[in-house]
Order: C-alpha cells, then structure tokens, then sequence
C-alpha cells in the first residue's frame, strides 16, 4: 500500500472514530445526568453516564492521582504515538491491518482526549445486557478499541489456518 494512500486511510479512521466519539460523549455530558440509567428495549441496552477514571471496567481508578496520569495519560500516549508512526512507516502493510490499527489508535486517543480534558476522567454511557449478565459501561472509543483488536484477531486466525494448509 503507498504511503499516501495508507496514511489517507489512517487520518480518515482517525478523524471519524474520535470525532463520533467526542460528539457523542458531549452529547451525554450535556444531555444525560451522571448515573442516571434510562433503559430501552427490555432493558437490554441502557444509557448511563458514568465518569471513568480508571481503565476498561474501571481497572485502576484507585491508583493515586500521579499514578493514574503517569500511566493512562504518558504512557498510553506514548504508546498511541508509536502506533501512529507504525503505521505511517510500515510499508508492507495491508489495508485492514491499517483499519484495524487506526480503530484501536483512534479510540485510544478519543478516550485520551477525555483524560487530558476532564481531570483524567473518560465519559462512559453505553452498557448491554440481559437480566443480571451486563457489559461494563463504555463508550464510542471503546467500541472502536474492540472492533479493530477483533479485526486483528480475526485475520491472525486466518493466517494462522491458511499456514497449517487448512485454506482460509
């Protein structure tokens, strides 16, 4: 893939998956009172805005202050840097693979954006489930994250089969 054509791609998932993610979460911080939950759909999905200061399903908010900037906002923005310039360097990568990556980064950075912006906090608001089986509260970025950590999952099985003979 040329380097035009890769970065393109890259700076076009970026841009879309923050900017749904920033629109919506301000959407929720203007619209939605904070751990009020509003159910729909047999209460299989809710909207509830929670403020996250820790990681995915809050893992880390009781770390200190210092702590909790020292890892989810220097060193998730370090490693958010070094996955941009991965890809901007990478010459011999495929398409989805810059899909995936550009997902993974750029629902890093929209939930960097929260972290930077609301005194480490990332606005939180989606969670599904049914009866007492629930998803954590998350958010656009999070979607993103797993999406494109799936897509990578997916196609490292593929390759994986495709080298056993197996076809893919």
């Amino acid at each position: 893939m040329k380097m035009f054509h890769r970065v393109a791609l890259m700076l076009l998932v970026l841009v879309s998956c923050v900017g749904c993610d920033q629109v919506t979460k301000q959407i929720v911080r203007t619209r939605l009172p904070e751990s009020v939950a509003y159910s729909f759909f047999g209460d299989v999905f809710r909207l509830q805005h929670m403020q996250n200061h820790g990681a995915f399903l809050s893992l880390g908010d009781t770390l200190s202050g210092p702590a909790r900037f020292a890892v989810f906002t220097l060193a998730v923005g370090a490693a958010l840097a070094a996955m941009v310039v991965y890809l901007v360097r990478k010459r011999d990568i495929a398409a989805v693979d810059v899909v995936a990556f550009s997902l993974i980064a750029g629902g890093g950075i929209g939930n960097l954006v929260d972290r930077i912006l609301y005194a480490g906090g990332v606005t939180d608001f989606l969670n599904l489930g049914i009866g007492p089986v629930r998803t954590g509260i998350f958010n656009v970025a999070d979607i993103a994250i797993m999406l494109g950590a799936g897509m990578l999952l997916v196609r490292g099985l593929r390759s994986e089969k495709a080298g056993t003979g197996q076809g893919a």
